[in-house]
């Protein structure tokens, strides 16, 4: 097929047409799963309860339980229980996820002191940017440094390599213990999940440049203090953006981690209440707008860079 050939380059519309079929599958696999009663529905949920006076309207039960109840009660010559296969309350349909996913944005919270899901989300927002602000201002730097002065990479790099190991999470009660229990751990917590990885990254796309262009323009005249600013950062800007794209990701990956440290708000806590009652429909809402989110600022972020770096060829394939 034209489609799998080596390093083929996608027409737009192939592109569009495979990367709606990407939602599609998971969806229609979901819905499967939802809405056909034999490819799994463990449980049973009450419609009637019948004879039996533990059982309530709406109450979920083990298909073998249910099938048991009724057995018993036909022998006994009772009104037997009745009820329709179903999922667990763990694993709502896509139609409740939908409603739940509108309602979080148009009905009031339940609770005088409950949240909308917009405000839990901007809440996160302002947390994964000022993590990934105070991550890249001293990340990149650095690893732009590593990667061109081989003194300066034998200086940092080993340190780096050893706290990268270091799980970010461990770290959460010593930032509680220095900065509160508000926002500073959290966003400490971004910062050290990906600062380490940062400048690795970076610095490892640093040392692809081409030597080349470095030994031109030392030909042409350029000064060895004049080679970082006006000949590595312009050749590498293209890879710098697009390793802040994936490092980006990894920040809202650490959100969740950072979260669970002394959480009164943001996304983390929404999710929390929602699942302590079992409002199982709003969890999976709050977590498809996480990545509505995420790959809707990737999205922007790589349309973005078609303009900011139109020469760069590897835009053409991909996004």
């Amino acid at each position: 097929m034209k489609l799998f050939q080596l390093h083929r380059a996608l027409s737009q519309r192939a592109r569009l047409s495979i990367g709606v079929m990407s939602f599609v599958l998971p969806i229609a696999l979901w819905s499967i799963v939802s809405y056909v009663p034999a490819v799994w529905h463990p449980q049973v949920l009450i419609t009637d309860p019948g004879s039996a006076d533990y059982l309530q309207v709406e109450m979920r039960m083990d298909r073998a339980a249910f099938d048991a109840e009724v057995a018993d009660a036909k022998a006994e010559d009772r009104a037997p229980p009745q009820g329709i296969a179903s999922n667990p309350i763990y694993l709502p349909s896509p139609d409740e996820v939908a409603t739940a996913f509108y309602r979080s944005f148009t009905t009031p919270p339940p609770t005088q002191d409950g949240v909308w899901l917009h405000q839990s989300l901007w809440h996160s927002i302002k947390i994964i940017f000022w993590g990934f602000v105070i991550s890249s201002i001293i990340g990149v730097p650095l690893g732009v440094l590593c990667g061109t002065y081989a003194a300066i990479a034998r200086l940092f790099e080993p340190f780096t390599e050893f706290f990268r190991y270091l799980p970010a999470p461990a770290f959460g009660a010593l930032a509680v213990a220095i900065l509160g229990i508000y926002d500073g751990p959290k966003i400490t917590i971004i910062v050290i999940g990906t600062l380490f990885q940062q400048i690795l990254i970076i610095a490892n796309t640093t040392r692809k440049l081409d030597i080349a262009l470095v030994e031109a323009a030392l030909t042409l005249g350029t000064k060895n203090s004049q080679l970082l600013r006006r000949v590595v950062l312009p050749a590498i800007l293209p890879d710098l953006y697009r390793d802040q794209r994936i490092l980006l990701g990894w920040a809202w990956t650490y959100l969740i981690v950072a979260e669970l440290i002394g959480t009164t708000s943001g996304i983390t806590w929404f999710i929390t209440q929602q699942a302590r009652y079992q409002h199982f429909p709003n969890v999976y809402a709050a977590i498809i707008m996480i990545g509505i989110l995420g790959l809707g600022t990737d999205m922007i972020l790589a349309q973005l860079s078609r303009r900011l770096f139109p020469w760069d060829r590897s835009l053409a394939k991909t996004g």
